[in-house]
């Protein structure tokens, strides 16, 4: 038995527009879900821009507490700078007074040879410290 072309032609034509049926409910079902999506992403993205404001204001903190440390740093620069002249100056003072005894202690040998002449002398007198009899 043959297959007569022509009454096969509807069946192809209902399959098809079955087929043609089915996409446009699965577009219509993508359609729902992408408007679901979009919908959902209203708060997330107006929460976002919130978000994005809090950061602009933190960054503006940071700017500011940075400049204030620049400045701090400049202000300490400085003071080690100062600090560094009082600590040459110290030094010099330091070095001049380390000096001046040094040369106090030059001044004082010929006071010491003076004074150990003298009890050498006084302890052949027999001037010298003699110990106590009386608490025996």
């Amino acid at each position: 038995m043959a297959i007569n072309p022509m009454n096969d032609r509807p069946a192809r034509e209902r399959q098809r527009l079955r087929k043609l049926a089915q996409a446009a409910m699965n577009a219509d079902q993508t359609v729902d879900q992408v408007e679901g999506i979009l919908g959902d992403m209203g708060p997330v993205l107006a929460g976002l821009t919130g978000t994005i404001g809090e950061l602009d204001g933190a960054i503006e903190n940071l700017e500011t507490t940075l400049e204030r440390l620049n400045t701090s740093l400049d202000k300490v620069d400085t003071t080690v700078n100062r600090m560094a002249g009082v600590v040459t100056r110290l030094e010099r003072v330091v070095g001049q007074v380390e000096q001046l005894v040094a040369l106090g202690e030059v001044a004082m040998r010929p006071l010491g040879v003076i004074e150990s002449a003298g009890r050498g002398v006084v302890g052949l007198l027999g001037f010298g410290d003699k110990p106590d009899r009386s608490r025996a």
